[in-house]
């Protein structure tokens, strides 16, 4: 008489193998339109062509996915924005930041607006620690201004009475002021007039 046979395992299945960066592309741009609260799983697994559990598998949680998305969405533009602040002068570098802000921000084959400012209001749905990454990468974004004007200083392209920190400050502002606008459906155009007021302003700003 045979021996009974041992039951087999069961074979697990293979693990789905993706290109990270690509589908960090599509989760970028689904956050990026939809914001954080507004993207739901399904959102996310269909842009990305992947199951919820390799989802989870390979970034732990939404959370987790956001992050990542987002540091995608930064590496994308730190390249440009460097060579931006090499620039020769602090009003040209200045200028490059808030005109490669309108190239971003209208650009067709991306969501409109910054994917880092449209989560200022979303406070409420994310966890403290988030909330504070985000709030130190908007932070950084504006200290580009500062710094650059420091550096203007430094080189002398820049006053050394100059109010550092006032004129940084308005010119972070018009920066935010071009993602809502873009955000609204204001076209490149018009967002590209608005720098060359804003721009148009420096003689008076920056002065001893």
């Amino acid at each position: 008489m045979q021996p009974p046979s041992t039951p087999r395992t069961p074979k697990r299945g293979r693990p789905v193998s993706f290109d990270r960066d690509e589908v960090l592309g599509q989760a970028m741009g689904v956050f990026w339109a939809k914001g954080f609260a507004g993207a739901s799983m399904s959102d996310l697994t269909a842009a990305m062509g992947i199951a919820s559990p390799s989802l989870y598998a390979a970034f732990g949680s939404k959370e987790s996915l956001y992050r990542a998305a987002l540091e995608h969405y930064v590496a994308l533009h730190k390249e440009v924005v460097r060579r931006i602040m090499e620039l020769p002068t602090a009003h040209e570098s200045i200028e490059g930041l808030l005109r490669n802000a309108v190239t971003v921000f209208s650009r067709t084959d991306f969501p409109s607006g910054c994917m880092v400012e449209q989560t200022a209001g979303e406070a409420c749905d994310m966890s403290p620690e988030l909330v504070a990454s985000l709030r130190e990468m908007r932070a950084a974004n504006d200290e580009n201004f500062s710094a650059r004007l420091r550096q203007g200083v430094e080189d002398g392209d820049v006053p050394a009475g100059t109010d550092i920190r006032a004129v940084a400050a308005f010119y972070a502002t018009v920066h935010k002021g071009l993602s809502l606008s873009a955000r609204g459906g204001t076209g490149s155009e018009e967002l590209n007039s608005a720098v060359t007021s804003a721009m148009a302003a420096w003689p008076l700003l920056v002065r001893a």
